[in-house]
């Protein structure tokens, strides 16, 4: 098995993009990646990778290698998921993403008791409010809030969730309230925006009489982070677009209240994207029915906790 170990960690570099982080992903030091990239590389009499201190690039020959041994990997885990008897003994890693907030507030306190109903089982997370690229970053499934580019995916919709525009009293106080999404544009309010690097002029869609409708908003404060959004808006510092859900316990307290509440934001899909092939394997099909049902009833109680008027 220390081949396959070796070609299983450097797909997790090429894919990651810096060794360090494939070592965490594989719970090993950074010394055992360098090493097994290192075996892996004497063993097959090519460089995989141009290293400098502040860079790790893949070389012609590590592409190359690398979409073979990914093909190999996937058999691996065919083979082993064939053998596998599925409500008895699961058994491998399972690459899983999530936004920030639905992950950490709603995906993460459910793994250990998915663990402990599967426990050959090991589940590896990652965060990000950004696009993920389910098939090139490879995951097995990714949770989402919005809806996906890529129709090659296939999707299971765990919730369609309300979202609204909120800011605390303090704001609201100082800047006045927006009736609606043209209040919004002509008084320039400042809006908190959830952008990346590269991104478009930022939009908003809000539901007018006419149909759904998209206003450019600007502001302040920008991040790729919902939560630090959140912060923000708590903080008095201008006007936040969430999923209730996320934000419940704030509209219930009255520490963030809704705003242009004439022009409500379109509501978000939560969904799961996965390749076809990936929901063939049973870790995913059940980490997925496990969470699916668990995450509809929070999003349904969340909602109801923040006693909203329809």
């Amino acid at each position: 098995m220390a081949y396959v170990d070796n070609v299983r960690m450097f797909a997790r570099v090429y894919e990651l993009g810096s060794m360090s982080a494939a070592a965490r992903d594989q719970r090993v030091s950074a010394a055992v990646a360098s090493a097994r990239v290192g075996a892996l590389e004497a063993h097959l009499g090519v460089r995989l990778f141009q290293r400098t201190t502040r860079s790790l690039t893949a070389t012609e020959q590590g592409r190359l290698f690398y979409e073979g041994a990914k093909r190999i990997l996937e058999a691996i885990e065919d083979a082993e998921s064939a053998v596998t008897d599925v409500t008895q003994n699961p058994r491998g890693s399972l690459y899983v993403s999530a936004p920030f907030s639905v992950g950490r507030r709603f995906i993460a306190p459910q793994v250990p008791a998915f663990r402990a109903q599967y426990p050959e089982i090991n589940v590896r997370m990652r965060l990000s409010d950004r696009k993920v690229d389910v098939t090139a970053e490879a995951l097995d499934l990714a949770f989402v809030l919005g809806q996906p580019e890529d129709s090659t995916l296939k999707m299971r919709v765990i919730a369609d969730c309300r979202r609204v525009l909120a800011a605390s009293p303090t704001y609201v106080a100082r800047r006045g309230m927006p009736a609606d999404g043209d209040a919004l544009v002509a008084e320039r309010h400042d809006c908190l925006l959830l952008r990346f690097p590269g991104a478009p002029e930022f939009q908003w869609t809000l539901e007018t009489t006419d149909g759904p409708r998209r206003m450019a908003v600007d502001g302040p404060f920008a991040s790729d982070d919902g939560e630090v959004l959140t912060g923000w808006a708590l903080a008095g510092e201008g006007i936040v677009l969430k999923p209730v859900f996320e934000i419940a316990e704030h509209l219930a307290s009255g520490r963030l209240v809704p705003v242009a509440a004439a022009t409500p934001p379109q509501p978000a899909r939560l969904a799961v994207l996965y390749t076809h092939r990936r929901y063939q394997d049973p870790k995913s099909r059940l980490f997925i029915a496990f969470m699916a049902e668990r995450l509809s009833e929070d999003v349904r109680r969340a909602e109801a906790a923040a006693q909203l008027p329809r």
